[in-house]
């Protein structure tokens, strides 16, 4: 058992409301990440809070915990596949005749292909966002158990 861990044992309130919390952030994130076109948010926004949720769990129940729930194999091929995502758009817009990242050529019409490009590049950053700060809150976790 890790430090962080034994620390959180006896904390039973803590370790309650954060079952429910949780998934409340990540539900709010999802928020944010699909309704950014519309108003305040988007992909980056979304990103943090939903690497916010998964930082709370790992505060709560360790890092070896949350290490299960989130592999870092998966947050690693997470991390590139946002990016390449993010790159994939452009590479199919110039596909289609048109230049990179011009999101008008990926639908029937002009603003349609628009919302369609603006969502799947949010998704892209979002996922990479998420992963990478999870990634990088688990090195500085590890970096601080060493010691």
């Amino acid at each position: 058992m890790s430090a962080g861990r034994d620390a959180m044992e006896g904390q039973l309130i803590l370790r309650v409301v954060s079952k429910f919390l949780i998934p409340v952030i990540m539900l709010f994130a999802l928020y944010v990440q699909f309704h950014g076109e519309y108003g305040p948010g988007g992909g980056f926004q979304a990103g943090v809070i939903m690497a916010s949720a998964l930082i709370v769990h790992m505060l709560v129940f360790g890092l070896d915990e949350t290490r299960r729930v989130a592999p870092l194999p998966v947050l690693r091929v997470l991390s590139a596949g946002g990016a390449l995502l993010y790159g994939a758009v452009g590479i199919v817009a110039m596909l289609f005749g048109g230049n990179f990242l011009d999101y008008g050529v990926l639908g029937p019409t002009a603003p349609t292909g628009q919302v369609i490009g603006i969502i799947v590049i949010e998704l892209g950053v979002g996922i990479t966002v998420a992963s990478t700060m999870v990634l990088l809150a688990f090195l500085f976790a590890e970096r601080v158990r060493e010691r």
